[in-house]
């Protein structure tokens, strides 16, 4: 991955998409999508894979563009393109979800799984979180982060909130106005 950490911690399909800030891809590589599937790992189901090739990351990548399209209509009120939702759909049919049981000696137990190639299966499962989110009311509340050079997305906690890292751009935004007022002196 970059040098710059992804910004985590959002709804699981803004994580996906905020991982092409525009300092560049975070996910230009099977080794990066690795990474990041790690940072991940506790909102996924399954395992992180030992690795992903180029076809797994294709399948990812795929994902991450019709999802931020699609976001980026619903959430100004837009009626989203039919192809973009189709092929969400398409890659959450590609890899379907099943909820096995199974007895373990004690309690019967749930267990989802998903066939597939890993990229498959991680792509079906993003795009079932991205059905999610932009099936949800709050989806209008997404906003762009303020600072002039970033490009991130984030579901605000707090109706004041400006930035998509209150330490990164936030702090930069405070420390340029900082220097204007003092320049001016």
């Amino acid at each position: 991955m970059s040098d710059t950490a992804p910004l985590t911690g959002e709804p699981l399909a803004l994580d996906l998409v905020n991982t092409h800030p525009s300092t560049g891809d975070q996910l230009a590589t099977p080794r990066d999508l690795l990474a990041w599937w790690t940072l991940e790992a506790d909102r996924l189901s399954g395992e992180v894979p030992r690795e992903v090739d180029d076809e797994d990351l294709a399948a990812v990548l795929a994902v991450r563009e019709h999802i931020a399209r699609v976001l980026d209509q619903v959430r100004h009120g837009k009626r989203p393109l039919a192809d973009g939702l189709a092929a969400l759909n398409e890659a959450q049919r590609a890899a379907p979800a099943v909820s096995e049981l199974a007895w373990d000696g004690s309690a019967l137990a749930v267990t989802r799984r998903r066939e597939g190639s890993p990229g498959v299966r991680l792509a079906a499962e993003l795009a079932e979180a991205a059905a999610g989110l932009l099936a949800d009311p709050a989806v209008g509340k997404i906003r762009k982060c303020e600072a002039d050079d970033c490009v991130l997305l984030f579901l605000p906690t707090n109706p004041r909130r400006r930035w998509c890292s209150a330490s990164g751009c936030g702090n930069r935004a405070r420390v340029a106005r900082h220097y204007q007022r003092h320049k001016r002196d």
